[in-house]
């Protein structure tokens, strides 16, 4: 059983006064499975692993009577079932280990998130008869009558609500909440109940916050470090984390399987192994080695893209997406296409023009608007083009004009972390399989080379590596956005026509 990288000490005698063994007798008895997995089949009971009993055990340490902690903070990396142990601590503490009256919480930064343990807590009960008999179903609740005790959902946007009283809060996700606010809630909140416990249970993320200072999760994590090292006098607080150190060869299989509790078992080794080749460094760390990272890093290894096979843009009447992104002034603006694959041929990234301020150009160097409209009408009358896929940020009256001329092949693509982080890890993953082939274009190549991450808790996308900087990323955004949805009208064809305009 791999141990924790960082733990505090609990002794053998508040373990056995705890009520560690009734919640893990609880989960083995009472909660299933929810859905099929290499873990098991849905239905099937929800086994606690040896690593999960032993974390238990220990967070639900006894002194005097009552519930040793108060605050935790739990780190696993992503896969190894941390969703279904929070759901079956907060049955066993709804059903059969918390008060009369105890009020159990799925938190998070978001509804759709807090839902994911909730929802694996609700479906638990419906797949027990015996549960299901005394208790009562809501949307975002589940009551038991007998006891006067209730489990909620509750989300970040709804933080201010009166009278919460919890007796256990689940935190899924720490790392991603964008402030104090809801921790501090929930952590006074409870100030009333005898033995109240709030557990957060994580994986790593970036070190700073949106406004660069010290993140929520990583202060918890110093602070945790500090009490298990015995420089903070702290019992109520407990802290266990897996992860590897922060040196490690993040391709070592020998330190996935140390930093990972259930590697082999709950998360397949083989996935490892796939997702290590084709996802960036950073990413990978996070979320499968749980260690912390800071915001920004080289993104794309120039060695990848190199690696590709150097291919002519495509003739004239292809099926094609251009991508658009630009300035007026300062930065550059890029139209960058990629063909729409079919019959197993591997999608063209290519560039149709960049405009970028060269050294000799004068300081109140401007983006020439109206040869941008001359080189994409051009584009647009060359090939078949299902989208013009703009970035709308700042070509608001042209994209208006293009909107007026081409219609729906008028895609805005805003710039959001939300959209752009799934499409430059596919952009990734694209290019570390080998599953693309671009026109060997030095601007492209280098645009690429300058792009450095920002880890969100949306995922990871990419930026410049400093405001104001003179290392321009312009083509490799339109890349990005010309192969995502290129991509995804590979996946619609035959669902409208796709035509030259002219």
């Amino acid at each position: 059983m791999p141990k924790p990288l960082h733990t505090t000490k609990v002794s053998k005698q508040e373990r056995a006064d705890g009520k560690g063994a009734l919640v893990a007798q609880f989960v083995n008895t009472m909660c299933r499975q929810t859905k099929d997995s290499i873990a098991g089949r849905s239905g099937e009971p929800l086994i606690m692993r040896d690593w999960q009993s032993d974390l238990v055990s220990d967070l639900f340490a006894s002194v005097d009577g009552h519930r040793r902690h108060r605050r935790a903070l739990i780190g696993v990396p992503r896969k190894n079932g941390k969703s279904a142990l929070s759901a079956g601590i907060g049955l066993a503490d709804l059903f059969v280990t918390g008060p009369d009256g105890g009020e159990v919480y799925s938190c998070a930064a978001d509804r759709d998130q807090a839902r994911i343990v909730f929802g694996m807590a609700k479906r638990m009960v419906e797949l027990e008869p015996e549960l299901t008999n005394i208790a009562k179903l809501y949307r975002d609740a589940i009551e038991v009558p007998s006891s006067g005790s209730v489990y909620r959902v509750l989300s970040a946007e709804a933080y201010t609500k009166e009278g919460l009283n919890p007796s256990m809060v689940l935190f899924d996700e720490v790392h991603a909440q964008p402030n104090d606010d809801l921790w501090n809630v929930m952590s006074l909140a409870g100030g009333a109940r005898l033995e109240p416990l709030l557990v957060g249970i994580t994986t790593a993320g970036v070190m700073t916050d949106n406004r660069g200072e010290p993140s929520l999760c990583h202060r918890l994590f110093d602070y945790g470090k500090q009490v298990a090292s015995g420089e903070v006098d702290d019992a109520t607080f407990f802290f266990r984390w897996w992860a590897a150190p922060d040196n490690a060869d993040h391709r070592d299989e020998g330190v996935w399987k140390a930093a990972n509790p259930s590697y082999g078992d709950i998360v397949a080794a083989a996935d490892f192994d796939s997702t290590v080749r084709s996802t960036p460094e950073n990413e990978f760390r996070t979320k499968r080695l749980n260690q912390w990272v800071t915001s920004k890093q080289a993104w794309l290894p120039v060695a990848l893209w190199d690696a590709l096979g150097v291919v002519d843009p495509p003739e004239p009447q292809a099926r094609v997406v251009l991508g658009f992104d630009g300035s007026y002034s300062g930065d550059s603006t890029a139209l960058v296409g990629c063909t729409i694959p079919d019959d197993g041929d591997l999608p063209v990234v290519w560039v149709e023009r960049v405009w970028e301020k060269q050294p000799s150009d004068p300081d109140d160097w401007r983006v020439p608007v109206d040869e941008v409209m001359a080189v994409v009408a051009d584009a647009m009358g060359k090939y078949r083009v299902a989208e013009l896929a703009c970035d709308p940020s700042l070509w608001r009256s042209e994209l208006e004009q293009w909107e007026a001329l081409y219609g729906e092949a008028v895609q805005r693509i805003p710039p959001t972390t939300a959209r752009m982080a799934p499409a430059c890890n596919r952009f990734y993953a694209a290019v570390a399989d080998g599953m693309m082939t671009n026109d060997g274009n030095p601007t492209l190549a280098r645009h690429l080379a300058n792009a450095v991450t920002k880890v969100t808790p949306q995922g990871t996308t990419i930026v410049k590596d400093a405001k104001g900087s003179p290392r321009k990323i312009d083509a490799a955004i339109a890349a990005v956005i010309a192969h995502d949805r290129a991509m995804w009208q590979s996946k619609q064809a035959g669902m409208k026509p796709l035509m030259a305009w002219s």
